[in-house]
């Protein structure tokens, strides 16, 4: 998997430096905080309220105070708590939906160079045309790949996670189980990508190509 390792200069012509519109900063920060608290409350599910856990601690806690409860008492009051994180999932996920169309809104209103499409079809056109620099321009379109497979699974999990949220329309629930398994399929995609975007941010700032988050919260401007 080649290293997320944004490229801060344009390939034609080489002085000029990537700006980045307010729209797109602020929809990569919101992005970044949704998807933060989204993997939080997974994580939480996960081991803080795992129902097993939690039941038992919450019938072992009530013992302390003679307070005696079945086990699938606790298990309910366990189950409550779970949903309760669950439902800040949700919210998460609702926020993320409205953020992945605001992008996809975005990308007809962008100016010209700064749509994603076109910059991948620049980056597709000038590796195949331009011989020189050759493994610069193969990095440069290997990280616009990977960034349009990132938007792809992104997609996904917002499909997914909507219909799991309406699972309870008829259509539907014979695909609970398969939408389930392609949703938390896609959450180790996103963290894989995380990890690889913030690898090559490190890399890119230690490299020569310093500025790039800076870039992202200014904007950048032109040398």
């Amino acid at each position: 998997m080649a290293i997320i390792e944004p490229v801060r200069r344009e390939t034609e012509p080489p002085y000029e430096i990537k700006k980045n519109s307010a729209s797109i900063r602020f929809w990569h920060w919101a992005n970044t905080i949704v998807i933060a608290g989204s993997l939080i409350t997974v994580l939480i599910n996960s081991t803080i309220t795992n129902q097993g856990k939690t039941s038992a601690l919450v019938k072992d806690q009530l013992q302390t105070v003679n307070i005696n409860v079945s086990t699938n008492q606790a298990r309910s009051v366990a189950h409550a708590l779970s949903d309760k994180v669950w439902d800040i999932h949700i919210y998460f996920g609702y926020c993320l939906a409205a953020l992945l169309l605001f992008r996809l809104l975005l990308e007809f209103f962008q100016v010209a160079d700064q749509k994603f499409i076109r910059r991948l079809k620049s980056a597709y056109s000038q590796f195949n045309t331009i011989k020189k620099d050759r493994e610069a321009k193969m990095h440069e379109l290997s990280v616009k790949i990977i960034y349009g497979a990132f938007y792809i699974v992104l997609i996904i999990m917002v499909l997914t996670g909507l219909c799991l949220t309406f699972e309870s329309i008829a259509f539907l629930k014979p695909f609970r189980h398969r939408l389930r398994n392609i949703h938390g399929f896609g959450m180790y995609v996103i963290l894989a990508f995380i990890i690889v975007h913030l690898v090559g941010v490190f890399l890119a700032e230690r490299r020569g190509s310093k500025g790039i988050v800076s870039d992202m919260i200014n904007g950048g401007g032109q040398s």
